[in-house]
């Protein structure tokens, strides 16, 4: 009992150690934070620090800092820094993973950072037409480069590509009848259905074929006079393989022509650029199907285009010009910053311009296993020798997300980096909570590093942060 009474006694002095929240605001250091951040973000900061303090105390028999020295003051300093902090912020990614749907898909380059600070920093003729001095559309600025690109009739621009699929289903197909197989009722993610678009278009959905064979003659037997649309998904983030069977999209289009009816096709992650050139098969670019026929296509800004979050549709000028007219169109429309970066990144796949070299998705996905393994080696040797770090290079594969190459696997390489005493989830952990942020992988208690979707100048700040998980 007495063992226990004198334990009570040490915990309750250690306790009345801890300074009030409004004593150690008034301190030096106390002072001088509130002078560089708001007073309220520092008593919010002490307080959360003082709690922790007293938690630590409580179940571990702590023993507390000084609270008058720079190491207390630092942790207070760590706290306001990071309430401080805007919400949105870099990240680096270590994944791998090329089109990283939670990190924002697809990072932009250079010229397209360009474009908009420039657009950012002052006025712009958005929508003026600068040779006649009246009143402009905002879709001119892409539609040339986009025709030229895809071989379409006309096109237009929207501020992501549900966006455009429920602009094309509602301006087209309202109170009449959608015709997809049922192969290719496909979830975009978050939830986010194609049968729940097309009910939030107005228009009636009939479902033909089975999900892994649909044929000509099942949407031929469904079409009425009150058909409006036959509409293909392209499964960009899935595959039905096996027994199979569908219609190709000249096929799909010539029937929908011979019964006065319109061809429409979602293709999603949409790419401007021949992906045979780095040995990648079976993924229509967005001339291809322009080439079958399609009457209208929709497909992102944002996935293999490698640009800004957009929603492209490309097609017949007539029905283009319909879907401009519509009100919808204006509550969906782009905004001038990701629109300057969309034509930037468009110009990137026009002569002398090489996109598998200046955009920075495409570069990532052609870069070559033995390059990726020179980096790897190249951070290794930065990391040196550092005490209680062990780091190798090991055989990885990367993947390009998104919702897009949904069977394509990357060969790459990964540098797996163990701490002694450290858990690689701990690790993992505290990278990601740096600043900046870095999201690596954990595989087998070990952490692992895909330098593929590490910028060439992050690598510093890499190195940094994985020496001070040491510390």
């Amino acid at each position: 009992m007495a063992a226990m009474s004198s334990e009570k006694s040490i915990l309750n002095e250690q306790l009345r150690q801890l300074p009030s929240v409004d004593q150690w605001i008034k301190s030096p250091p106390g002072h001088a934070l509130c002078q560089a951040y708001s007073r309220d973000t520092v008593l919010e900061a002490v307080r959360a620090e003082l709690i922790d303090q007293r938690n630590q105390v409580l179940s571990e028999s702590h023993q507390l800092p000084s609270f008058d020295n720079e190491a207390f003051e630092r942790c207070v300093r760590n706290r306001v820094c990071a309430l401080h902090r805007l919400p949105l912020q870099k990240v680096i990614n270590a994944t791998g993973i090329i089109l990283h749907t939670n990190l924002g898909r697809a990072p932009l380059a250079p010229a397209a950072l360009q474009a908009i600070v420039t657009v950012a920093a002052g006025y712009t003729n958005l929508e003026l037409n600068l040779n006649t001095g009246k009143r402009g559309s905002r879709n001119d600025h892409t539609e040339t480069l986009l025709r030229e690109l895809s071989g379409a009739e006309a096109a237009m621009v929207v501020n992501n590509c549900a966006a455009a699929i429920l602009l094309v289903l509602s301006c087209i197909a309202k109170k009449r009848k959608t015709i997809i197989s049922r192969g290719e009722l496909i979830e975009i993610g978050g939830s986010f259905r194609m049968p729940d678009v097309i009910a939030e278009s107005d228009s009636l959905m009939i479902e033909v074929g089975t999900s892994n064979r649909t044929t000509l003659s099942d949407y031929e037997n469904a079409i009425d006079s009150e058909t409006s649309i036959l509409l293909a998904s392209h499964p960009s983030n899935y595959r039905i393989v096996g027994f199979t069977d569908k219609p190709s999209l000249a096929e799909l289009s010539a029937l929908a022509h011979k019964h006065d009816c319109l061809s429409v096709l979602d293709l999603g992650s949409g790419c401007l650029a021949d992906l045979t050139k780095v040995g990648i098969s079976g993924e229509p670019s967005v001339a291809d199907c322009v080439k079958s026929g399609i009457d209208l296509i929709t497909f992102s800004g944002d996935k293999m285009l490698g640009g800004p979050q957009a929603g492209i549709i490309v097609g017949k000028r007539a029905l283009i010009e319909k879907l401009r007219s519509s009100p919808l169109a204006r509550a969906m429309r782009i905004d001038k910053l990701s629109l300057a970066a969309l034509l930037a990144t468009l110009r990137l796949y026009k002569s002398p311009h090489d996109p598998f070299t200046d955009v920075p998705v495409l570069r990532m996905l052609k870069e070559t296993n033995d390059h990726v393994a020179d980096r790897s080696k190249a951070l290794i040797d930065q990391l040196g020798s550092s005490k209680g770090m062990q780091s190798e290079m090991v055989d990885s594969i990367a993947y390009m997300g998104g919702g897009s190459l949904p069977q394509y696997d990357i060969s790459s390489k990964a540098v797996r980096v163990s701490i002694a005493n450290r858990s690689a989830a701990a690790i993992a952990e505290q990278l990601r909570l740096g600043t900046p942020s870095i999201m690596t992988r954990v595989k087998d208690n070990a952490l692992l590093i895909d330098l593929r979707t590490v910028q060439e100048d992050e690598t510093k700040q890499l190195v940094n942060a994985l020496r001070s998980c040491i510390r």
